[in-house]
């Protein structure tokens, strides 16, 4: 199996509309991307100053799965709608038993 984590730092204007609209996009994609086994997309309470706005845990079978995913059309949607409202992203891939 293959974990794949992002997190998001989201640009302020409209912030809380693009989290919302960002968390329902990824949650769309179960289902309609076949090498997606999970996807848990969470918004963050926490007020640190470290802290991210929002992140996914996605799971997939193999490398090749997660390859597919990054290519997907309607994962390429999802992308495009967040590099214009995210200052920033962080990844974690790691496989697991």
């Amino acid at each position: 199996m293959v974990v794949h984590i992002v997190t998001f730092k989201f640009k302020e204007e409209n912030k809380k509309a693009n989290i919302i609209q960002a968390k329902q996009m990824l949650e769309n994609l179960m289902g309609a991307v076949p090498s997606l086994r999970s996807i848990d997309v969470g918004v963050n309470f926490s007020t640190e100053e470290r802290a991210m706005d929002l992140s996914i845990i996605t799971v997939f079978e193999s490398k090749e799965g997660l390859d597919a995913y990054a290519i997907h059309p309607e994962h390429l949607k999802v992308v495009d709608f967040i590099k214009t409202v995210v200052e920033y992203s962080k990844v974690v891939d790691y496989e697991r038993a």
